[in-house]
């Protein structure tokens, strides 16, 4: 049997849930495929499972799973799994999807493959495809020593199912005996804004080059260097910002235009930031470090605007253009309002 468990925040789920169960569906015949919900008042979200192709559901609707507590949750899958019988699991690669995978791995003494962009069953087993080294290797695995498997799915290395509200499909109430919470959670802040990255088709990203416009004048106020260097890079992402907005699509950054203070960290493409695989990637002052270039490799197509001709980054794009970004992106943004009649 395989499961896949859908990930929501306050009964709404990322697309890379629904991603996550059209990869089960590829596997499965008959009705093998099961979602788990976990939650407080989720049913709906149960009904929205059935929509996008489970056969059933398996539901755990408890006030103490009301808030995500990775030790609560962890507790309540295992319990699940061990119930059902299930040999595969399959969680969208989030960040509460990853921590929840590695937290139920260790308590079914199991092992875990990240971040799979390509699933085969072979032998009743899934072999799966994933990056290595910072994304310049792909290697493929299989767990053949303990069961169940369980496997994170890379966001848009799937199609999303189609919801369809005709689909019927049972919905099993989960009654679960969970241990006492550890943690408390005390509210929640809003960072970012937008598009989501780990969602977005199209994503634009800037870099420490954003910075680099010396026609630009900081306010008298601003004596400081460092001052003057944000406000111009601000200035810079706003470019960035026009871009996106005409495209429909999220704004990102490298490491080092966060760590320079240019822009939140919520926006950070690459290894320690966010993984994106975007069917379009627009590069803007980035040189094409290996951190940067390991979050975002797997783009179908990187477009790459840097005034060095010899940054890295254009190796791995499709399109390149050598030039100042700060000239580029006002003419590119206003040719594609045009075409798009925005």
């Amino acid at each position: 049997m395989l499961l896949v468990y859908i990930d929501h925040f306050g009964g709404k789920p990322p697309v890379a849930a629904w991603e996550a169960l059209g990869a089960g569906s590829l596997f499965v015949t008959g009705s093998d495929l099961k979602a788990v919900v976990m939650g407080s008042g989720v049913e709906a979200l149960a009904g929205e499972a059935i929509a996008h192709g489970a056969h059933s559901v398996l539901l755990a609707d408890d006030d103490r799973l009301k808030e995500f507590r990775p030790e609560v949750y962890a507790d309540g899958l295992s319990q699940i799994i061990r119930q059902s019988g299930a040999d595969i699991v399959l969680f969208p690669t989030t960040s509460r999807a990853r921590e929840l995978a590695a937290l139920v791995a260790v308590d079914l003494d199991t092992g875990i493959t990240p971040d799979a962009i390509q699933l085969v069953r072979q032998n009743g087993a899934i072999v799966a495809t994933r990056p290595i080294y910072a994304g310049k290797l792909l290697t493929t695995e299989v767990n053949l020593a303990r069961r169940p498997q369980l496997l994170t799915v890379r966001g848009r290395s799937f199609p999303a199912p189609d919801s369809d509200p005709t689909r019927s499909g049972e919905i099993a109430r989960i009654e679960l005996g969970l241990a006492q919470p550890r943690t408390e959670v005390l509210g929640y802040k809003q960072s970012g804004g937008g598009v989501s990255l780990s969602d977005a088709a199209i994503i634009v990203s800037g870099g420490r080059g954003v910075a680099n416009n010396p026609a630009l004048h900081p306010p008298p106020e601003l004596t400081n260097e460092k001052e003057q260097e944000i406000w111009r890079a601000r200035e810079g992402f706003k470019l960035v910002g026009e871009l996106a907005g005409v495209l429909g699509a999220a704004v990102g950054a490298s490491r080092a235009a966060v760590d320079a203070g240019y822009i939140p960290y919520a926006h950070q493409v690459g290894q320690t930031g966010k993984v994106v695989s975007p069917d379009l990637y627009i590069a803007c002052g980035i040189s094409g470090a290996i951190q940067h270039l390991a979050g975002m490799r797997t783009a179908k197509t990187i477009v790459a605007i840097n005034k060095d001709a010899d940054a890295p980054i254009f190796k791995l794009a499709r399109f390149g253009v050598v030039g100042d970004l700060h000239q580029i992106l006002p003419a590119l943004t206003s040719a594609l309002r045009q075409r798009l009649g925005k």
